[in-house]
């Protein structure tokens, strides 16, 4: 692994600064239009862009149809994850939203296990307490508010979801060939989604931007997803996985205060909605931490019950030694 330099760090932290805003460029006050709609063109987008990306260096598109199907599918996933993120901040605002999104690590914590059959762990329980202590304390403090934070929480879900599911493709295919066949499932997703919504609403409603819509989605899907994302990728290169998840799990922080940056006083909350929310945060940061811990506690042990061994191991012969 390369050492990373000051500009990598910087470079890091400016990608989790864009996942953060995100958020805001989801809001009504920039773009008015209905989350499927919304969702709809940054899928649309990102999946053109990556496809042109791919003819233009030669990268094969090649996938066979059980994977193939496999991560359409999980693109679907994605899709819920959007449609809830964006709902969420239209129904409260950005800071309950991101506040809700902060879940991502106890849901992934949770999945987990179930996924690869693996044993909880005591700290996670733990901190699942501790996490949903701030849940309790946000609810109570800004209950009118309760449905934009629901709508965080299950999108958190979703998106702890497709990580888990991620975790398995990157071991067989590159992850922009699962990125840009994950955006075009999602963007199947969402179509189907809208065709239903346009047949089930009775009230018409907008599905072409307008102004500067039109900038801001882009924004969304070329900046956001189609840049951001390689680079995160390249960055792993140089940093450890703790220290990337670590890193990751600023980006309600760094939303939240681009929001109040943004939007002013509309952004204020409760000082118990603060504290609910510091509660919630101080979980995800411990969980990297003690996971690292943990595997640093296993590695010292089987390193001492390697040194505990007998000298003389009394072995069978060998062939040449026969």
């Amino acid at each position: 692994m390369q050492k990373p330099t000051l500009k990598d760090y910087f470079l890091l932290h400016f990608i989790v600064l864009i996942w953060g805003f995100t958020a805001i460029l989801g809001d009504k006050r920039l773009i008015s239009l209905n989350p499927l709609v919304l969702v709809f063109y940054r899928t649309l987008i990102t999946s053109i862009a990556l496809g042109i990306w791919f003819v233009w260096i030669k990268k094969t598109f090649q996938v066979p149809t059980k994977d193939l199907l496999k991560i359409l599918g999980t693109g679907g996933i994605i899709a819920v994850h959007w449609l809830l993120f964006f709902g969420a901040s239209r129904v409260s605002n950005i800071s309950v939203c991101l506040v809700g999104l902060a879940t991502t690590t106890l849901w992934t914590s949770l999945l987990e296990p179930m996924f690869y059959k693996r044993k909880f762990r005591t700290f996670q329980i733990v901190l699942g307490l501790i996490t949903f202590a701030g849940i309790f304390q946000v609810f109570s403090s800004e209950f009118h508010y309760a449905n934009g934070f629901l709508l965080g929480m299950l999108s958190a879900l979703a998106g702890a979801l497709f990580s888990v599911l991620n975790s398995k493709f990157v071991k067989k295919y590159d992850q922009f060939t699962i990125t840009f066949y994950e955006m075009v499932g999602a963007f199947i997703s969402v179509a189907i989604f809208l065709g239903f919504y346009q047949l089930a609403t009775p009230e018409p409603f907008d599905v072409v931007p307008v102004g500067t819509e039109w900038l801001w989605i882009s924004i969304l899907s070329l900046i956001c997803t189609v840049y951001a994302y390689p680079m995160g990728v390249k960055l792993m290169k140089k940093f450890s996985v703790f220290a990337v998840n670590l890193t990751v799990n600023l980006e309600p922080v760094y939303g939240i205060l681009l929001a109040f940056l943004i939007f002013g006083e509309k952004e204020k909350m409760s000082v118990n909605f603060y504290i609910g929310a510091g509660v919630i945060l101080l979980a995800v940061f411990s969980y990297p931490i003690l996971i690292s811990l943990s595997a640093s506690r296993k590695k010292k042990m089987g390193a001492k019950e390697k040194e505990d061994e007998p000298f003389i191991k009394i072995s069978e012969p060998t062939i040449a030694e026969q």
